[in-house]
């Protein structure tokens, strides 16, 4: 019997391989009519997940992935006090840092992304100045990796792909600010790379935004931004994302 279960477990191997091969071509779908399903076998404990595809993207993936938590530019100009304060970053920071605990009992790895400015206009973090540095809520320890940046994207002339690789991991928990700049661009890097991306929405921030004449605030600009990202992965509330991702990894 259990050479019979083992015989399976190699088939269906071969055809999760399969399968993950021919995800890829699924862009060919690249329209506004929205799919998904979700394919369970318990033998093997593989979870096959085609989440919206209005962008093209597909995601398949096994439940028992890695999974990274990437803290995107949470530092001290964002709040209250800093050069460049935006709308609720305490509330976001402290979800953050629920992530961050919880990561941190679970052992799973955890990058800082801090973001050094390197362009002569730039007002926040700035080189050298108490806003460039990490926020206290969030602070990394020792053990912790941080990686600087000077783009949006936070996998753009840094050694964060390599990284991720080197650790083995497969999937990532996104948080940070600001959700329409580095968050947005980081998310879409990532999801280009092949990682299947949970962000964690409640655990992100952002400012009001104008266009001409029209200003549109804080958390209408997060809304749509977030709306658009579930193209691109799992949306969720911090709490949701430790519901899914408890006992796995």
């Amino acid at each position: 019997m259990a050479a019979h279960i083992v015989c399976i477990t190699r088939w269906i191997d071969n055809k999760i391989r399969f399968i993950g091969h021919i995800c890829s071509f699924f862009h060919i779908l690249n329209h506004y009519t929205y799919y998904s399903f979700k394919i369970k076998i318990a033998l093997h404990n593989f979870d096959l997940t085609l989440p919206e595809l209005s962008m093209g993207h597909v995601f398949c993936y096994n439940v028992d992935m890695k999974t990274a938590l990437i803290l995107i530019d949470i530092q001290n100009d964002y709040f209250p006090g800093g050069k460049g304060e935006l709308e609720n970053p305490i509330v976001a920071a402290t979800q953050a840092r629920e992530l961050l605990d919880f990561f941190r009992w679970q052992g799973w790895p955890t990058v800082h992304i801090q973001h050094v400015a390197t362009r002569p206009s730039a007002i926040t973090f700035l080189p050298d100045t108490e806003g460039v540095k990490i926020h206290a809520s969030i602070a990394p320890l020792p053990s912790e990796t941080i990686i600087v940046k000077h783009f949006p994207n936070s996998f753009r002339e840094t050694d964060l792909l390599e990284h991720l690789k080197g650790l083995d991991v497969d999937r990532l928990v996104l948080s940070g600010m600001m959700t329409h700049m580095c968050v947005d661009a980081s998310m879409r890097a990532a999801v280009d790379f092949g990682f299947p991306v949970l962000l964690a929405a409640d655990a992100c921030a952002t400012r009001a935004l104008t266009y001409g004449e029209m200003k549109i605030p804080a958390q209408y600009v997060h809304a749509a931004f977030l709306a658009a990202l579930k193209s691109y992965g799992q949306v969720l509330q911090t709490e949701e994302i430790r519901k899914q991702l408890q006992g796995k990894n």
